[in-house]
């Protein structure tokens, strides 16, 4: 029902469906608003901001700073961060190459730039040093 409240809201004039949409954002209803802050509550992390920790990343559950729940097994959860590590490794090592590899094509551009420019002919002058062509 809300939902549809939002889009008529949308359609017909834009702040309202755009005060719908934040509503529904925000008392949980939509998304997951609601349910962090709740649980935020619940562990007694309401005072430090933790609850706002939707309104910061657009997806539930997704926190950079956050370690991942533990699923029971343990053998598990140590492959799982062993992997989680070695992928962000490997990420840190790819961008990286990127840079290089950036670095590397824009120094061949500016190079072919430069060669081209010290090929091209300097325009002849006619004696009064600002290049005119015309006679003084």
């Amino acid at each position: 029902m809300g939902i549809a409240l939002m889009v008529l809201g949308f359609i017909f004039f834009w702040p309202v469906g755009l005060a719908i949409l934040i509503y529904l954002l925000g008392s949980g209803r939509m998304g997951c608003g609601g349910r962090r802050r709740r649980d935020a509550y619940q562990a007694g992390n309401w005072g430090n901001g933790a609850g706002w920790g939707g309104w910061r990343s657009w997806a539930c559950g997704t926190g950079g700073n956050r370690a991942a729940p533990s699923s029971g097994n343990r053998a598990f959860d140590e492959y799982r961060t062993e992997t989680l590590r070695r992928l962000e490794d490997e990420q840190k090592e790819f961008g990286a190459f990127l840079d290089r590899l950036r670095f590397a094509r824009d120094k061949a551009e500016f190079d072919q730039f430069m060669a081209e420019r010290r090929g091209r002919p300097t325009p002849p002058t006619n004696g009064n040093g600002n290049g005119d062509q015309t006679a003084a």
